[in-house]
């Protein structure tokens, strides 16, 4: 990062942190709309890319931890940002088109896509505060770098995992989909990393929300399957049974 940049960055977390201690828990509730919880509203999203689009306080908190992470040799690169719903629907109902013309039928396709994809409307990378991170630095570069055991044993990520642990908390980072056991939903993420000062809140207003009314009035294809029973359990298992940190 040159000398310019970080100065930018820095002053933006100076301003931040001086604005946020004002704010109350239900200050920040209160300012989530609607769509800006399912990726229809990029009002507090900054960046031109997929891998740079954040909500602008999870940008600032971001550089400064890359900043740190940078002094032991690590190069926090961002393979997956802010997705806005219409995103979310195109990689969703690919992936849907391709496992029912294959010869599963819907529901099962729709599990399968909900090991690891969400359903459109429902990720939390709407909401600009997580990030699917890996190191940049690691060589050599796997040819698919989001992949569990890359970040155990001697992967390539190991590095960067062991870093993240010991210092992205103190950042406000927080693995989301953590290797546990009992956790059920989507599957162990180790390069899925959330921005708790704002997802919490944003979390808190999500759960409010009408999840099947919001899925159905979108016309997400196989949204007829969507019975009361599988929201409930997908609310449950995949929305909510995540790092407790981020509740």
């Amino acid at each position: 990062m040159n000398r310019n940049k970080f100065i930018k960055i820095t002053g933006l977390a100076i301003t931040g942190l001086s604005i946020l201690p004002h704010l109350s828990f239900t200050t920040l509730q209160n300012q989530f709309t609607r769509d800006q919880l399912i990726g229809k509203d990029e009002s507090d999203i900054v960046g031109d890319s997929y891998t740079t689009k954040m909500h602008r306080e999870a940008a600032i908190a971001f550089q400064k931890m890359k900043f740190e992470a940078a002094k032991a040799t690590i190069d926090i690169e961002i393979v997956s940002a802010y997705r806005s719903f219409q995103r979310q629907q195109d990689i969703y109902e690919a992936k849907y088109k391709k496992y029912t013309s294959g010869g599963l039928a819907p529901i099962d396709a729709i599990e399968k896509i909900i090991e690891y994809s969400t359903i459109p409307g429902t990720s939390r990378h709407h909401w600009g505060t997580d990030i699917d991170i890996i190191d940049g630095n690691a060589k050599p570069r796997p040819k698919s770098v989001l992949e569990s055991e890359l970040f155990h044993g001697d992967g390539p990520f190991c590095k960067i995992k062991n870093w993240l642990m010991e210092n992205a908390n103190s950042f406000g980072f927080y693995e989301v989909y953590t290797n546990n056991a009992n956790r059920k939903g989507f599957k162990y993420e180790p390069w899925h990393f959330s921005y708790a000062p704002i997802s919490k809140p944003m979390l808190v207003e999500y759960k409010k929300l009408d999840v099947k009314k919001i899925i159905q009035q979108e016309k997400i294809l196989g949204s007829e399957h969507f019975t009361d029973t599988f929201i409930a359990n997908y609310r449950e298992r995949h929305l909510l049974d995540i790092n407790p940190e981020l509740l």
